[in-house]
């Protein structure tokens, strides 16, 4: 009997669950889609001849365009194929692009704070005397990403998210004035829950506590319009690109930032979400590897100003924001201390520039010693399999630690079927044998490293919003590079032979998901 009840529940728990009716309502609007267009085409060949011509000229139109060559080789091979559905899928799911008024607002509120973020000269001036080719990396993000370098910024390291639960839940009990919370996942648990109730508590003692979550990364794990429940608490919520089952490419553009900004001296980031696996107090794919750092200090503004920028594009605010109330001294007149220079960044889909992709470029190929890398995804352009495998001909020591326990199989497949040209261009690759490595952080010659939320993946590097912190001789660098070498005992290093002796219907399924690869 019991062997029927538990089989039931699963069935009702799915057809109660707000994805299985957002995934019904998108195939069924996609089933209707296509059966229309097959009877138009089956209607007359005028129609059938007319959409065939409209592919080629798409085709040649994608081909011009300046987007990664990835992208037009798979869109191209699709819509040559099967010429009218490949050019359906195009239209539906191929261009990245946002709201244009969604697009428009961001664009207002940075002009906005384009005074407050010009930076310091003096700081510029002194990392141009301390290391040219530096400067010219930490340029470059100020120009595309607009957002400065600082000093005067001390930064903590987290090996794990067990060990930044308790201290950002510290941090936040302290907090005085606002907090703001913009995350990709929130899911009910220990860790949610803890700090739900601070942020409650925050909220009625007179503490601004703003929080943003995307809605796509919480449709499974978060109640529809749970923002309702937290505004009753006091707490002012927003959602980030409502996902609707309506068949948009503009769902495509998520927001896959974790920022935590604690009275404009505190912020946290990295890859760590809001849920009880990413603290390892659920066991989800065996032991979660993950990583965060800690900033407290001048270059907080960056991450404080990056939330407000999307939190007057959600609210959809006609008020100018007053940046000067979210200073970091406003509520800390004291210096700060801290070594080097730190930079935190964000990289969006509303423009040309893949920054994310160019600060890890800059890094690679300006490496001297090594390179070490942690990704839960390794899904590359050109580009980037051309750096690294450069990089390591010349005698850079480039690792990649990627995960051996997969969250999403599939894309674990995908990862693996690029092992083998990195290997033979010399290329160290090891997989963390007790669970998932969702850890996104560089590190290169003891000076120079990035942790944050962008994974080596198409999503993260085209579509997503994210974000990071660039690090140049500040104290933490030995701590990301101490941890990973401690991390390699519980690794298994991948050899060449491990990719030459899969199956051969295992190899054949890579070679046609890399040529899809953009595309997922």
């Amino acid at each position: 009997m019991n062997l029927i009840i538990m089989p039931l529940r699963k069935i009702a728990k799915l057809l109660f669950n707000r994805i299985f009716y957002v995934v019904f309502a998108l195939l069924v609007q996609l089933g209707w889609i296509l059966l229309t267009v097959w009877r138009l085409v089956g209607y007359s060949r005028y129609i059938s001849m007319g959409l065939n011509i409209l592919s080629i000229l798409v085709v040649l139109w994608i081909v011009n365009k300046k987007i990664n060559p990835s992208y037009k080789l798979a869109w191209t091979m699709l819509i040559l194929t099967i010429p009218v559905f490949g050019l359906l899928f195009y239209l539906l799911f191929g261009q990245s692009r946002i709201a244009t008024a969604m697009q428009e607002r961001f664009e207002e509120i940075l002009k906005q704070s384009e005074d407050h973020l010009r930076g310091d000269e003096v700081t510029r001036e002194k990392l141009k005397d301390t290391d040219c080719s530096i400067y010219k990396q930490s340029e470059y993000i100020r120009k595309y990403s607009g957002y400065p370098a600082h000093e005067h910024t001390a930064m903590e390291y987290f090996q794990v998210g067990d060990d930044m639960f308790p201290v950002l839940v510290h941090e936040l009990e302290q907090a005085q004035h606002y907090i703001f919370i913009e995350y990709f996942i929130i899911n009910d648990g220990v860790m949610w829950r803890t700090i739900l109730e601070i942020l409650e508590n925050k909220a009625a003692q007179g503490v601004d506590v703003r929080l943003i979550y995307d809605d796509f990364g919480c449709l499974t794990t978060l109640p529809h319009k749970y923002y309702q429940l937290l505004r009753s608490k006091g707490i002012k919520c927003e959602v980030f690109n409502s996902f609707r089952p309506l068949l948009n490419v503009i769902q495509n553009n998520r927001d896959h930032r974790k920022l935590c900004i604690i009275d404009g001296h505190t912020g946290f980031t990295g890859g760590i979400n809001l849920a009880d696996e990413y603290i390892n107090q659920r066991e989800r794919f065996g032991h979660w590897k993950d990583t965060a750092v800690m900033l407290k200090g001048e270059a907080v503004w960056n991450m404080t100003a990056m939330f407000l920028h999307m939190w007057n594009v959600v609210t959809r605010s006609k008020e100018p924001c007053v940046f000067d109330n979210y200073f970091p001294h406003t509520y800390h007149p004291e210096p700060f201390e801290g070594s080097g220079f730190v930079q935190p960044f964000c990289d969006t889909p509303l423009d040309d520039e893949i920054v994310g992709e160019n600060v890890y470029l800059n890094i690679i190929n300006r490496a001297k010693h090594y390179v070490y890398i942690c990704t839960p995804y390794l899904i590359i352009d050109n580009e980037m399999m051309t750096a690294l495998c450069l990089a390591a001909k010349s005698g850079v020591d480039v690792r990649i630690m990627t995960p051996a326990v997969p969250d999403k199989k599939m894309v674990f497949l995908l990862t693996q079927s690029y092992y083998e040209q990195l290997l033979e261009a010399g290329v160290k690759i090891f997989e963390y044998q007790p669970g998932f490595l969702h850890a996104k952080s560089f590190v290169c010659d003891d000076e120079v490293g990035v942790v944050g939320t962008i994974n080596l993946d198409y999503r993260s590097l085209y579509l997503h919003f994210e974000d990071g912190v660039w690090i140049y001789r500040n104290s933490v660098i030995w701590d990301i590079k101490q941890d990973f070498m401690e991390t390699l005992d519980y690794c298994e290093a991948i050899d060449i032979e491990f990719c030459r002796n899969r199956n051969i219907a295992v190899r054949a399924m890579q070679n046609v998901m890399r040529l899809l690869a953009p595309m997922l």
